[in-house]
């Protein structure tokens, strides 16, 4: 039998996580399109597909992490705890790739070079991964 209440109370549960995910995932784009030095807005309407590429790659890792914190934790400051971290570790494998993989990154990534968004997007995703994999023990 449907239990009406349950239901409504699971659906509650649902809509205020699924709201904190998506304020933290529009939180984090802002904050790393504060910290590029170029602007992607301007680059992904002008059609850089590589602009385009890199910060997908970013929001894409940075939300597999929430997705495994939605699943493993109980409470919304733990969710929150565990959102902040995600945010900061996507942010530093940028500025890693940035400062020490790849010098020439922003020429690159305005100039829209594909290997380069492509190698941005994929390092992104791969810390996402690995984030949202040790966020499980």
């Amino acid at each position: 039998m449907f239990d009406v209440n349950a239901f409504g109370e699971s659906a509650l549960a649902f809509l205020v996580a699924f709201v904190a995910a998506g304020v933290f995932t529009v939180a984090f784009k802002i904050v790393y399109q504060a910290v590029t030095p170029y602007d992607e807005a301007k680059l992904i309407r002008e059609g850089n597909v590589a602009a385009a590429i890199a910060l997908g790659g970013a929001v894409v890792g940075y939300v597999l992490p929430l997705a495994s914190a939605l699943s493993h934790t109980v409470s919304l400051m733990e969710f929150a705890a565990w959102a902040l971290l995600a945010g900061v570790i996507q942010i530093a494998a940028f500025t890693l790739v940035r400062f020490t993989v790849l010098k020439d990154l922003i020429d690159r990534i305005e100039k829209a070079e594909l290997a380069a968004g492509v190698y941005l997007a994929s390092i992104s995703l791969a810390v996402g991964l690995l984030n949202a994999a040790c966020m499980t023990s």
